[in-house]
């Protein structure tokens, strides 16, 4: 009797010491707001509980049954490369994802259901997958592996469970604060980044330019006539006119380009690692696309003709050796694009440096 008395009271002190563990482990969760960090701070904490040398966490996107992989540990290089993948019915993650509760395998190679062969060549034989439910939304899959068969004790699984609900917690507050610095910094008609946003990104890349002696281009347009469209078609339909430009300068320039709605009918994108030339050649193709491909968009609205634009470029350093001459000047070279006669590109080296085909 004594025996029993002493093991069960070694169970409860082990289930104290789990509980006060998970509470330093839940502080340190949510203790940060960036979800990547979060997501760290999960995973770690998830194989600290389990004694799990690997693992991984993999948000849902609910809009194609998708899963795609953002922070792992103890895992190969081959493994990871696979980053997304599809909640297909009747697969394993579907299987998991309906249980609803942690899904323990102690070891794959007697576990009765097709394993994944990435999982089988990692070597991967004991894993435990706990789905990540919010309010009946499926936010994601925390995965610990073992290479060996691992038999995990209720206690530690019971730790798990209570780890996964801060998890929960802590990654949609992550989401959240996320969201809200997206909201703060893009512009709430066309989705790109505003004129705050602008205004840190260009002095960070003028400091980077000048820091690696690397070019960089500024490419300002602003709609000609935009009043006037209003004034004839209504605002409602100016706002057409500004997403669609949103939208067709951002088809047109690079990935590692930044664009950002200026305000009102202005637009600026920065080129980064591009010369003059260069950025004349990018902001007359953004001109000549407006010029022929508004008139497609704007056709059930205008009924006769669609829009142009102005624009000015300016190129760092020889157009200014810091952030606000080199908007001073790019500014300049905007008004004096519309000063001749609008739908030009203008640079304020030579009059043949004044791109248009409006005649």
């Amino acid at each position: 009797m004594g025996g029993d008395a002493h093991s069960k009271d070694m169970t409860l002190l082990e289930e104290v010491r789990g509980l006060k563990n998970i509470l330093c482990v839940a502080q340190v969760v949510v203790s940060s707001l960036d979800l990547d960090e979060v997501l760290q701070n999960i995973l770690h904490s998830a194989m600290a509980i389990t004694d799990f040398p690997a693992g991984s966490i993999a948000l849902y996107n609910e809009t194609d049954c998708s899963l795609e992989l953002h922070v792992h540990a103890g895992l190969s290089e081959t493994f990871t490369a696979h980053k997304r993948w599809v909640a297909k019915p009747g697969g394993l993650t579907h299987k998991i994802l309906e249980h609803g509760e942690p899904f323990v395998v102690e070891d794959t190679e007697s576990f009765d259901f097709p394993m994944n062969p990435l999982a089988v060549k990692e070597g991967i034989r004991s894993l435990i997958a706990v789905p990540l439910v919010f309010q009946e939304n499926i936010v994601g899959i925390l995965y610990v592996d073992d290479f060996k068969p691992h038999a995990l004790k209720k206690s530690r699984l019971h730790l798990l469970s209570i780890l996964a609900s801060f998890a929960i917690m802590s990654i949609d507050n992550a989401r959240l604060h996320r969201r809200t610095l997206e909201l703060a910094c893009t512009d709430g008609l066309t989705g790109l980044f505003n004129h705050r946003q602008f205004k840190r990104d260009f002095d960070e890349e003028v400091r980077r330019a000048e820091r690696y002696s690397t070019a960089l281009s500024v490419i300002l347009l602003d709609v000609d006539d935009f009043k006037l469209f209003n004034d004839s078609y209504g605002h409602p339909n100016g706002d057409v006119v500004l997403r669609e430009m949103a939208e067709l300068m951002c088809d047109l320039l690079r990935d590692c380009d930044l664009v950002y709605r200026y305000g009102g009918e202005e637009f600026v994108a920065l080129l980064p690692e591009t010369r003059l030339q260069e950025a004349l050649t990018v902001a007359d193709r953004i001109r000549i696309f407006v010029e022929t491909e508004s008139p497609r968009f704007l056709t059930g609205i205008t009924k006769t003709h669609g829009v142009t634009v102005s624009i000015g470029v300016a190129s760092f350093p020889d157009d200014g050796a810091d952030a606000e001459a080199l908007l001073k000047n790019v500014d300049e070279m905007m008004y004096m694009a519309k000063g001749a006669g609008k739908n030009k590109v203008h640079h304020h080296g030579a009059m043949d440096k004044t791109h248009s085909t409006a005649g």
